[in-house]
Parts: structure tokens; sequence; C-alpha cells
């Protein structure tokens, strides 16, 4: 693997008294996709807040293309290219699709994504530009939501449990978007309980439980009985 864009070294990460993360590290090389899976309780969601700035470490680092953001607040992080799609895509309900666009290229970087851009990757999200994201279907959502997180031009796009509550066919066609996605230099951090589409899509895979990686190496090279075996906890 090159040198690493997203480091998380060694990072201790409670809610009060119960332990989250005891101590994990990830490393994401600029340009791959990685996908962290695990069953609900891993720990999964809580790395990608703690990468994003949501949460603070009591102890380990993130580091950014090297340089150390732990200390960043969240806004600070997508000025410097990190950017989350969260799980229950979290759109402001009342406002239309692009207006939710609008907003999350409020403080963007210089880069290929605008809504322009964002319409041509998910032609459904222009149809309804004016539409209430309330009004909206789950895949829909989901659709702006990574839309939203795009217009921010990140170097680093978080993808929170895309398939969440969404039939396989919307899921297909979200992910179909993905090399379009990493084809412009974007690199992927994916969370997914769908063990075989985090699969399909990502370079390397990352299994984690209670916190801990119990497995971890390229897609293609993992064995699928292991990975359920580490997905659950039990013995082979």
């Amino acid at each position: 693997m090159s040198a690493p864009l997203l480091e998380v070294d060694d990072v201790e990460v409670a809610y009060g008294d119960a332990v989250a993360l005891p101590g994990l590290s990830v490393a994401v090389a600029e340009g791959e996709t990685l996908a962290l899976v695990g069953a609900n309780g891993a720990g999964k969601s809580t790395l990608l807040r703690t990468v994003c700035g949501l949460l603070r470490p009591r102890r380990g680092a993130v580091r950014l293309d090297g340089d150390d953001v732990t200390a960043l607040p969240a806004h600070a992080r997508v000025a410097r290219g990190i950017a989350m799609s969260p799980e229950g895509r979290r759109l402001f309900p009342s406002l239309s699709v692009e207006e939710n666009l609008l907003v999350g290229g409020y403080a963007r970087r210089r880069g290929p994504w605008d809504l322009a851009a964002v319409y041509e990757l998910f032609p459904l999200v222009a149809e309804r530009r004016s539409r209430p994201a309330a009004n909206l279907s789950g895949g829909e959502q989901q659709a702006v939501a990574i839309g939203r997180a795009l217009m921010a031009n990140p170097r680093l796009l978080l993808l929170d449990e895309v398939s969440l509550g969404l039939a396989p066919v919307v899921v297909a066609q979200l992910y179909a978007a993905l090399p379009r996605i990493t084809g412009q230099g974007t690199t992927v951090l994916v969370v997914e309980q769908d063990v075989h589409q985090a699969m399909a899509v990502a370079d390397r895979v990352q299994c984690l439980l209670e916190g801990r990686t119990v497995l971890e190496g390229p897609a293609e090279r993992i064995d699928r009985t292991a990975l359920a075996a580490a997905y659950f906890g039990v013995a082979r």
C-alpha cells in the first residue's frame, strides 16, 4: 500500500464509561476504497465520527496526509478535505434537494464536484431538485446525502451504512456510482453491514468486532468463510 492519506493510530473512544474503540488503527491509501464491515456495535460508525471530528478520542491520533488533525473541529476537517454521508442521511427535511446540496457546498474546496456534476452522477436527483427532502424515497435521500458530501470536494469521502433500509436494487444503483467518484481521485472509507456489497466495491476489507480488527486484507483474497467467522466472532 502506498503512503496513507488517512491514518487512525491506536485511537481509544468512549461514550462515558463504555469504551467503543479500545485502541483501533486504520490506514487508507490515497485513491483506494476501504470497506469496514462488522455487526451492530462493532465500532464502525464510531470510527467514522472520530475521523470527521464529531468525537474526540481519549488517546491516539487521526492524521490526514501526515498532518495531525486530532484536535481539529469537524468544520475545519471539511476544509482540509474530509466529508461524510452519515447513517440515516440527516438531510434538512424542509429544504429542497438543491438547497440540501448547496449546504454541502458552503465551505467547498476547489475540485470537480458542483451541482451539475452531482446531477450528472445521480440523474434522479436532478429530476427531484425542487422537491423537499422529506418527500423523497429512502434511496433518493441517500443519493442526495452522498451528493451533499461530494459538494465539499473531499479528498476523503466517508460513507456510513449506504445500504441500510434500502432495497437491493436501489443499493446496487447507488454503488454503481462509486467508480465515477473514485475516478475523480476521491479516497473512500465505507462502513457497510452488507458484506457481499462491501467486498464487491472495495479494494480492501477490514472487519471489526467490539472495536478491534479481527480480519483484514485485499477484498479479492479474503476467504468468505473466514470473514463470516470474524464478523460474528465465532471459530471457523
